[in-house]
């Protein structure tokens, strides 16, 4: 048996509020850190074991928080620091750690760094930014947004371009400077001193830019010049300082995002040992099984792909370092509508919660997916709020015309994931007291809501609960080895794990009318316990059975 470390981080699973949309207890309209109080009962009631936080600080919301004002300030529509001290003591009471998102790349062009950055290059701030004259009428290079057009900004005034990789209002930080690494240090000081317990790091991998910021020979859609930023030259020296400096200093986790991650670049960062900078990281490989990349580049779903890359990240990653799971978060949209299947929906949400939390690492659920939330429906460009909806939109709308973009969108975009979590029946989906919420109501709220699955067992919400418990409660299903059975299946997705002397199958179709299986070499299904199932009295007919659309089946081995 493989060798592997035992921690807390490992075993615990985490649930990601994205606070302007979770719960509103002022009748404002926007979600704030006083609904997610009343709320601590209901997190805690899922099985979680820690809250990770989407920016809650001072921002402008261009990119809804991660264009950060000001690291040590609350967001003021999401109350106060006394507001945020009150939900912090409120989870460790409940045994819930908290996780902050910690978004270094860049911050909002309203930060007071930046504010005296444009006061010219004699002051000290200047060099916080990627400041560059231009190449007469043109950027100084050809780097591209990765939320669409130019990486880089005009001022006038300083006759000087600045670089951002995300929105024109996200100028990135020079992390080359010592000083901007010294401010990084102190930020992580202050929110673990005031006793949080880890962060999530957002593109954490672009941090460090080759030098001289040159040109790319390739071109790549909102990716030009990637390879230059991706990985830099600097990365590993920077995260180890954060490590060594603060972070090795507290019992804390990171997980560190990182587009474009593969195995091989993620084992540099999260192999366990004295070299290891994070605690485990966010890839997005698994979310490409629709698509090329992003979920703009549409294409059809393809199980085999999505077999193919969670397979890789088992056995590459198992007794070395430690993968996070997730199916969704605040950049994703809803992965029923995805992977899923809308005329099975709690069939399929069921069926996919099994998929991810069954594997090995540590699972995140993102705030109304434990409910089978699904895509809005949007019948204009101009009720979305995404800046990168926007930015794609446009650039789609070229291609494809107005019609086709549109539907795409509706597909595609962010603000899919990003409608009020639907607590109930009520009106504004009990949201908020207001009229109107900050964002569009899912229409479907009167049937998919909180209240209506609290006391209903066989709803989405209390499966997600027993999967949990079940997780927590065997070793197995956090610790065992992962081996994959029918890989050239395209409508079964069945793995084992082995743990010491347990073993557990997990059997997962991906089909929307009946379909024959048979238990693979070595397994006796009659000698194992059905310990999950997303359907009712789970039969077998010679070792095997005829799995319902979208079944899932867990079968324990003592």
């Amino acid at each position: 048996m493989d060798d592997i470390k035992k921690c807390w981080y490992k075993e615990m699973s985490v649930y990601q509020v994205w606070p302007r949309s979770f719960c509103d207890s002022n009748g404002d309209g926007i979600g704030d850190l006083r609904g997610v109080l009343s709320k601590l009962d209901y997190i805690k009631s899922l099985g979680v074991d820690a809250i990770w936080f989407s920016p809650l600080y001072k921002s402008p919301q261009k990119d809804y928080g991660y264009d950060i004002a000001d690291y040590r300030s609350i967001q003021p529509e999401y109350g106060t620091m006394e507001d945020f001290k009150e939900v912090l003591d409120g989870a460790h009471e409940r045994g819930l750690r908290v996780i902050m998102d910690l978004v270094i790349n860049h911050t909002s062009d309203q930060h007071e760094w930046f504010k005296e950055s444009l006061k010219g290059d004699d002051n000290p701030y200047h060099d916080y930014y990627f400041w560059r004259k231009g190449k007469g009428p043109f950027p100084p290079n050809n780097w591209m947004s990765t939320f669409a057009g130019p990486a880089w900004e005009y001022n006038e005034k300083l006759d000087e371009y600045y670089l951002h990789l995300f929105a024109v209002e996200q100028p990135d930080l020079n992390m080359d400077n010592p000083n901007v690494r010294r401010e990084v240090k102190d930020i992580m000081k202050f929110w673990l001193d005031m006793g949080v317990d880890g962060f999530r790091e957002d593109v954490i991998t672009f941090i460090s830019k080759r030098e001289g910021l040159p040109s790319s020979p390739y071109w790549i859609p909102v990716a030009t010049g990637i390879e230059n930023y991706m990985h830099g030259p600097h990365l590993d020296e920077y995260l180890n300082e954060f490590k060594n400096d603060v972070l090795s200093k507290y019992d804390c986790m990171t997980v560190g995002e990182a587009p474009m991650m593969t195995t091989k670049s993620a084992l540099k960062h999260i192999t366990e040992g004295e070299n290891q900078q994070l605690s485990m990281m966010f890839h997005f490989e698994h979310m490409a099984a629709d698509c090329f990349i992003y979920s703009w580049f549409k294409t059809k779903f393809n199980l085999k792909k999505l077999k193919k890359v969670y397979t890789r990240w088992q056995n590459d990653l198992y007794a070395k370092a430690w993968n996070a799971l997730y199916i969704e978060n605040h950049d994703q949209p809803r992965i029923v509508n995805r992977y899923g299947s809308l005329k099975y929906r709690a069939e399929s949400a069921k069926m996919l919660a099994t998929m991810y939390i069954c594997q090995c690492g540590t699972p995140f659920i993102y705030q109304g997916q434990e409910i089978g939330m699904t895509n809005i429906e949007i019948d204009s460009i101009d009720k979305y709020t995404d800046v990168s909806t926007k930015n794609n939109y446009n650039v789609a709308k070229k291609i494809l015309g107005e019609k086709k973009a549109l539907k795409l969108a509706n597909y595609a975009s962010r603000d899919n994931a990003r409608t009020p979590v639907q607590w109930s029946d009520a009106k504004n989906a009990g949201f908020t007291s207001a009229n109107e919420a900050w964002f569009c109501i899912n229409p479907n709220y009167k049937e998919i809501n909180v209240a209506s699955q609290e006391n209903d067992p066989d709803s989405i919400l209390n499966y997600y609960r027993k999967l949990l418990k079940f997780r927590k409660e065997n070793e197995v299903c956090i610790y065992g080895k992962y081996e994959e059975h029918y890989r050239d299946s395209d409508k079964l997705y069945v793995y084992s794990r082995h743990y010491e002397n347990e073993r557990m199958l997990v059997i997962l179709s991906f089909c929307d009318k009946p379909h024959l299986f048979k238990a693979p070499d070595g397994f006796d299904l009659k000698d194992g316990e059905c310990v999950l199932c997303n359907y009712h009295n789970p039969k077998l007919v010679d070792n095997g059975c005829l799995l319902k659309p979208y079944e899932a089946r867990v079968y324990l081995f003592k």
